[in-house]
């Protein structure tokens, strides 16, 4: 009996085996990726023409469009400029302590609401003084001004107008900061000339024929001192002593027109000086060169007698 070779058994395939590899299913992937149409790719243009700065028609400030350090400053000093800064309980603890005084209290605007007035010196610390920086970095902003050095501020005392909180507002119970004066102790200032004044020099200066000297002419021409040629604003070379400056007045542009530029430079008319008034109308008082705005305040509240005075100078 011849012995047969054993029977190969044919090995059944599992679910398990018919799987590919790893190795093989990163090649089918790399194949269909392959196979994918190719995206549409856009080509994008500078546009050199098109400006990205931008001025703010309610604080004109200019920023940068599309940066956003340039964005958030314009937004939080326009907030500011339109409706001022908070004043709250923080700020209320530190006045006895950072000598503020109430000027004036319970001050009736044309709108029928009301407010105070403080007072206190530029070299104040703690909240007080923070927020103090920030109204200072403000008006300096709005105004396109330069910073007050320290030589001027060492001669200064800040008023500053608080609004009363709204009563009808239950969420809105902070008084806020709506305008600001600085008032400095000064030596000297020039007299503002009025429309006769002016009216004359121009007379006389047409009055000149052409045989008078240039020298007769020149001394006709620069008789006046042009602040702003735009406003008609001039004023007399001679200094004359002045006791008080003002080289900065602002207000919230939503709060203008209320009366509250007056209320804060009567306030520092009659108590810049301890027991001594001083009155606008006899040329006790001087501003340094106004925009538009405040050339009106200057000759509504002034009444003809403020005066025009250089910012750094000592008393």
């Amino acid at each position: 009996m011849q012995n047969s070779p054993p029977i190969k058994r044919q090995r059944q395939l599992t679910k398990s085996s018919m799987k590919p590899s790893a190795k093989s299913e990163t090649v089918l992937k790399s194949q269909k990726a392959k196979r994918k149409p190719q995206q549409k790719l856009t080509q994008l243009h500078f546009a050199l023409d098109v400006t990205v700065l931008r001025t703010c028609r309610l604080c004109d400030l200019s920023y940068t469009k599309g940066a956003p350090d340039d964005e958030s400053l314009h937004r939080s000093h326009c907030a500011r400029v339109r409706k001022g800064l908070q004043w709250g309980r923080e700020e209320e603890r530190e006045t006895l302590k950072a000598g503020v005084e109430e000027v004036t209290t319970g001050l009736k605007l044309k709108n029928g609401t009301k407010g105070r007035v403080i007072c206190f010196r530029p070299d104040v610390g703690g909240k007080i003084g923070v927020k103090l920086t920030t109204l200072l970095e403000t008006i300096s902003l709005a105004l396109s001004s330069p910073p007050l050095s320290p030589a001027v501020l060492q001669h200064c005392k800040v008023y500053i107008f608080l609004l009363s909180p709204d009563s009808a507002s239950s969420h809105n119970s902070r008084e806020r900061i709506v305008g600001c004066v600085i008032a400095q102790r000064i030596a000297t200032a020039m007299a503002v000339t009025s429309d006769i004044d002016l009216s004359t020099s121009n007379t006389s200066i047409s009055h000149l024929t052409s045989d008078t000297s240039k020298d007769a002419k020149d001394k006709h021409t620069h008789s006046l001192i042009p602040v702003d040629a735009a406003t008609n604003l001039y004023v007399h070379p001679n200094p004359l002593p002045t006791p008080l400056g003002i080289p900065r007045l602002f207000v919230s542009s939503s709060h203008r027109r209320l009366g509250i530029a007056s209320h804060l430079l009567s306030a520092a008319a009659s108590t810049f000086i301890l027991g001594c008034p001083l009155d606008p109308a006899k040329g006790q008082i001087a501003f340094t060169q106004p925009t538009g705005a405040g050339k009106a305040v200057l000759e509504a509240w002034g009444k003809g007698g403020v005066r025009i005075y250089e910012e750094e100078q000592s008393p």
